[in-house]
């Protein structure tokens, strides 16, 4: 017994040593094989630690990032996703950028038949910004949900 589950021989982070990277880092991204892809199902991660900085000040800007997605063929490991959202920590980009690059790095990754992200940030200068952006796969009843989504959330 090699004491590797099944679908475990593509991830490489897992039960080793964390390397944190300096600055934006989406080849630590890793990606497993779905087991479900008949069903429809949402995987959601809440991560309330995330940190980026402001590309004009330099001064560091906290948020809650929140991604919701429907899975197909792949999903992303969490471990890969912690690692990946840290290395945003010295990585200046607006809140606006920082949700879009999120989003697109993962359709990179995953193809999933929708994803939404968003962010929660801290207010500066007493204003408090929420960027949400999301996709759905082109063609398919997911980009009407992408549409629904859009314009109803708030």
């Amino acid at each position: 017994m090699t004491g590797i589950r099944e679908g475990e021989k593509e991830l490489s982070l897992l039960g080793s040593k964390t390397e944190y990277r300096n600055d934006y880092a989406p080849e630590v991204l890793e990606a497993f094989t779905n087991k479900h892809q008949e069903n429809d199902y949402w995987v959601r991660f809440n991560c309330p630690e995330f940190t980026s900085l402001c590309p004009i000040t330099g001064q560091p800007d906290f948020a809650t990032i929140y991604i919701n997605y429907i899975p197909d063929v792949k999903m992303v490991e969490s471990k890969s996703l912690k690692l990946y959202l840290f290395s945003f920590r010295n990585h200046g980009a607006f809140h606006e950028d920082c949700v879009n690059i999120i989003m697109k790095d993962l359709i990179a990754l995953m193809q999933p038949r929708y994803i939404e992200v968003w962010g929660d940030f801290t207010p500066r200068g007493g204003i408090s910004i929420v960027p949400f952006c999301n996709y759905g796969k082109p063609g398919s009843r997911y980009e009407l949900l992408a549409e629904k989504r859009m314009e109803t959330h708030h």
